[in-house]
């Protein structure tokens, strides 16, 4: 049996036994499954209070055997004993009772549920009301000046009035639990029974669309991605749907929405005007329905979703990789890079297109327009004049053209072969399309001779985490090194090298990538 169930049956049989309906609470107490000793305890009590002493016996019985420790369980036991004149059984009741106060003045039952306190005295009163039945009235005097001196200061002139009462050889009137004493259970968990509503009852105030003129509580549904469409229950009109908009239209209020030809709406309802209530990229609206022809609910792009109601994007931080996934140590920066002078744009694209034109010595050799993107950085001050920048320029120009190293990508694949001998010049020469071809001019120290995958565009800054998080701000071109895993990608930017999520950033177009 569920201690739920336990506690609910003996909190009503306590309820009864207060009203004094005595066969309601033994009839609710005896449907109780395993009940306890203190369950039966009460029993025992119900059969003293209705005078069945033989019933209590056999309450009490089961009271020391679920538990042989229950001092209280045995002083009634004796007490019962000895109204049925069974004098030895009692005498062995109380010496059970007395053992089990363990030297103890008294035991308080409060915390167990009963509001009585069971004191040695009253024990040893017991006992001496047996020794007198059983004539060994001796015993019963020593008896009695034992429980004298155990007495509190408001029991002398009784014990005394007891103790004349034995050296007369009079009978004393056994002690026993007073009657509407029970074990109750705790009040905690009588108010645990019944389930309390924290929340109340809901109340809209206000819903999100297209619910807005739902009165009541709609329990929330996953989201899919795709177009947001409510529930059958939250939806009262059988029109509802999505419809297409068959020819423009244009209201007469300049204030109100028009909507084009073709264009998905949802239909909340639809009166009998001839006018229906719909949705339009979030926009509540009115429409004739001579307007509207239903269609099935449209499948949204994975990526773009440009009529209905849009789901907010779904956002899932990225795992972190492990150190162990990638594929070589993260170089860092070059030796003596002055990172704070570096104040001029470090990732500048230009272009120069010159014509190459060489003077062919046969008909095969024409000229072609080559195209070369030059990936460089330089140190500057604020001091710096514009005379002085176009020569700095020139200057650097003219040393990345000597030194810089030149590579092609090839058409077939992603990857750049470095131009750096006449093999690998007669393959660049392969890659000519339409007269045209582009080649890429980068400093030896940019990407710490690296081969680039590819280009990407930081969509959103980042800020490093851990050590070996590369850092960019918005708008920044990254050099992409490896691809750690589906998540994370390794790069370079400003300098610095480092992992970052890969949903931060969109790959850039091919004329912007670098070896």
């Amino acid at each position: 049996m569920a201690y739920r169930d336990l506690v609910r049956g003996w909190h009503e049989g306590i309820l009864a036994m207060d009203k004094g309906d005595w066969d309601s609470a033994l009839k609710i107490f005896s449907s109780i499954e395993e009940p306890s000793s203190r369950i039966y305890f009460n029993i025992g009590c119900v059969h003293l209070s209705t005078g069945n002493p033989e019933g209590a016996l056999q309450a009490f019985d089961k009271t020391v055997t679920k538990d042989n420790h229950l001092a209280v369980g045995f002083f009634q036991r004796g007490f019962v004993c000895l109204q049925l004149e069974m004098y030895e059984e009692a005498l062995y009741d109380f010496s059970m009772a007395l053992t089990h106060l363990r030297n103890n003045p008294f035991i308080d039952y409060k915390q167990l549920g009963l509001r009585h306190m069971l004191c040695a005295w009253e024990v040893l009163y017991n006992i001496a009301a047996v020794q007198c039945r059983l004539g060994l009235w001796q015993e019963a005097r020593i008896t009695l000046e034992e429980a004298i001196r155990q007495r509190p200061e408001g029991r002398t002139t009784s014990l005394d009035v007891a103790l004349e009462w034995v050296q007369n050889h009079l009978f004393l009137e056994p002690i026993h639990v007073p009657l509407g004493e029970f074990f109750r259970p705790r009040k905690e968990e009588v108010e645990q029974l019944d389930s309390k509503d924290f929340l109340g009852k809901p109340k809209v105030i206000s819903s999100v669309i297209p619910n807005d003129e739902y009165i009541g509580f709609e329990p929330l549904r996953p989201q899919r991605q795709g177009f947001y469409e409510p529930s059958v229950n939250a939806v009262r009109d059988r029109g509802s749907g999505y419809y297409q908009v068959v020819t423009h239209y244009y209201p007469e209020d300049s204030e109100e929405m028009a909507v084009k030809g073709s264009t998905i709406i949802f239909v909340l309802t639809k009166g009998a005007d001839g006018w229906a209530t719909a949705i339009c990229d979030g926009q509540k609206l009115r429409i004739p329905t001579s307007h509207l022809e239903p269609v099935y609910a449209p499948k949204a792009d994975k990526w773009k979703v440009s009529n209905g109601i849009p789901l907010p994007p779904i956002k899932v931080p990225p795992n972190r990789p492990h150190l162990q996934e990638m594929d070589h140590q993260q170089p860092g920066p070059a030796e003596g890079e002055d990172t704070a002078a570096n104040d001029a744009d470090p990732q500048a694209d230009l272009q120069q297109v010159p014509l190459a034109q060489d003077k062919a010595s046969s008909s095969e050799n024409r000229s072609i327009l080559l195209k070369v993107h030059c990936d460089y950085t330089v140190k500057v001050n604020k001091a710096l004049t514009l005379s002085d920048l176009r020569s700095l320029l020139r200057e650097t120009f003219s040393q990345q053209a000597e030194l810089g190293k030149l590579s092609c990508r090839l058409s077939d694949s992603k990857q750049f072969i470095v131009i750096s001998g006449e093999e690998e010049m007669g393959k660049m020469w392969q890659e000519v399309t339409d007269g045209r071809l582009t080649l890429w001019c980068q400093g030896t120290d940019a990407c710490s001779d690296r081969p680039v995958l590819y280009r990407m565009v930081a969509h959103h800054g980042y800020t490093a985490q851990r050590p070996e998080d590369l850092e960019f701000n918005e708008g920044d071109t990254l050099d992409i090194l490896s691809e750690v895993n589906e998540e994370w990608l390794e790069g370079h930017c400003n300098g610095n090298f480092g992992i970052f999520p890969k949903c931060f950033a969109a790959q850039a177009s091919i004329g912007a990538a670098c070896p």
